[in-house]
């Protein structure tokens, strides 16, 4: 057994020795003599973890509870079994500081959801008020925005290079904890069927827990892979199996948030499915994993880049595509009028094709997001400005006149164009108040506000 012991301990300090150095290691002196140090991933962390934040928000949500027979009976609201009430909530999370002049830090929509305070507390103990730039429910994304000067950012990595069996890190808060570190490797990549939204996950058994969420997985060099964002375990807890969104798709994501103020989801206008055994047999295909297309729509982006039904998707910007989930999330993520070259394979041939994805409806930004007067209205891009797509009776945004259908071309007399024009413009107002030049039919009106 000592014997058995002695040659596993030789054979992982050669490995260790013989491995190629990541910039991370290359400075690490390994075991030795009494002056040498171990092996340690601290270098690494030092200059990684203060650009992982603790996010703290507060906020309220409405809750549905059914209506006791009586009290429906009571009220004369017989039959109408729900009653609905505002109930505060508070709660804790992660996120990741991308850029450290802008102050651009990005967690999970699900930790910043319907929060009307979100507070951000640094590792060097500073605390400041974020603002929330714009999120996406569908692939748990969200932008925060802090002033701050000396803030650290995480470099990203390329996502799509990643290999099953490279090492990761996990750097958050669980449970509240601050600045927890978990390691581990990645168990598996493209996961998807956790939810009904967008997913491409990275899988990894690097501990992750309650409050992780929205927090850093790394390399060992340092780069950002991923924003954790789920488990899978009994009451939350960890077992080994967490999951996190490819930085590339989180970097599409903000991109997107940052141009347009909302997610402009890219559509190819496919339906189909996972390629698999059966299929295989049947078409007589020489590929076990892609996307398979059952049938294009027309007018799509697929049908005008001449796809065609029986294709086989098997790569996407130079990447291999596993599964139609895969495709679907890329896609959607990618953004509407990106080019992507698709390898697709025909008649046993694989070839390259070019095609410019159209856009989907896409997700609401609650007004609120721009000015506390606007609360109570949603927002979309319009072709010739903003449009006010809805109004809750009696909010702000009614009170000082909006209606659903206007559509606002302009602020204080300087043209808007889409969401991201109008957040800026009123951002750059200081003070004072702002006319909202409005569209509503063919009448042109202003609505104040301060």
């Amino acid at each position: 057994m000592n014997q058995k012991f002695s040659l596993l301990s030789a054979a992982v300090l050669a490995a260790m020795l013989l491995a190629p150095a990541s910039p991370a290691q290359a400075s690490l002196p390994f075991f030795g003599k009494e002056e040498q140090q171990m092996p340690s991933l601290a270098p690494m962390l030092e200059q990684a973890t203060p650009a992982v934040v603790y996010v703290s928000v507060a906020g309220s949500r409405e809750v549905r509870q059914r209506m006791p027979e009586a009290f429906q009976y009571f009220f004369g609201q017989r039959g109408q079994g729900e009653m609905r009430r505002e109930q505060p909530f508070r709660g804790l999370g992660s996120g990741v500081i991308i850029d450290a002049k802008k102050g651009y830090i990005v967690t999970n929509n699900h930790v910043v959801q319907d929060a009307s305070e979100i507070q951000i507390r640094l590792k060097d103990g500073r605390t400041f008020t974020a603002k929330k730039l714009g999120s996406d429910p569908e692939s748990d994304i969200a932008l925060l925005q802090i002033e701050a000067d000396n803030l650290v950012e995480l470099p990203l990595a390329d996502s799509d290079k990643l290999r099953v069996g490279d090492y990761a890190i996990a750097i958050g808060n669980p449970f509240g904890l601050e600045q927890t570190v978990t390691s581990g490797i990645i168990s598996s990549l493209s996961r998807s069927g956790l939810n009904e939204g967008f997913e491409d996950f990275i899988q990894t058994d690097a501990a992750i827990n309650s409050g992780n969420s929205g927090g850093a997985l790394v390399n060992l060099r340092g780069e950002l892979i991923g924003i954790n964002t789920a488990i899978l375990g009994p009451n939350g807890g960890n077992v080994g199996i967490g999951f996190a969104i490819p930085a590339n798709m989180m970097k599409n994501l903000v991109e997107q948030i940052v141009e347009f103020g909302e997610i402009r989801r890219g559509s190819l206008g496919i339906r189909g499915n996972d390629v698999n055994s059966e299929l295989t047999k049947a078409l007589n295909l020489n590929v076990s994993r892609g996307a398979f297309v059952g049938e294009v729509l027309p007018d799509s982006a697929a049908a005008k880049s001449g796809l065609k039904s029986g294709d086989v998707i098997v790569s996407m910007n130079g990447n291999r595509i596993h599964s139609f989930n895969e495709l679907r999330a890329k896609v959607a993520t990618l953004g509407s009028g990106r080019e992507a070259i698709l390898g697709v394979l025909r008649d046993g041939k694989e070839r390259d094709i070019k095609v410019v994805l159209q856009e989907t409806t896409s997700g609401q930004v609650a007004a609120t997001q721009l000015h506390p007067m606007l609360q109570g209205a949603t927002l979309n891009n319009a072709d010739k400005g903003v449009e006010v797509s809805s109004v809750e009776a009696e909010s702000p945004a009614a009170q000082i006149g909006l209606r659903q259908g206007d559509i606002i071309t302009g602020v204080n007399r300087q043209r808007v164009n889409n969401l991201a024009e109008l957040r800026r413009l009123l951002e750059k107002r200081d003070g004072g108040v702002a006319a909202l030049y409005i569209q509503r039919g063919n009448d042109q009106l202003y609505i104040l506000i301060r």
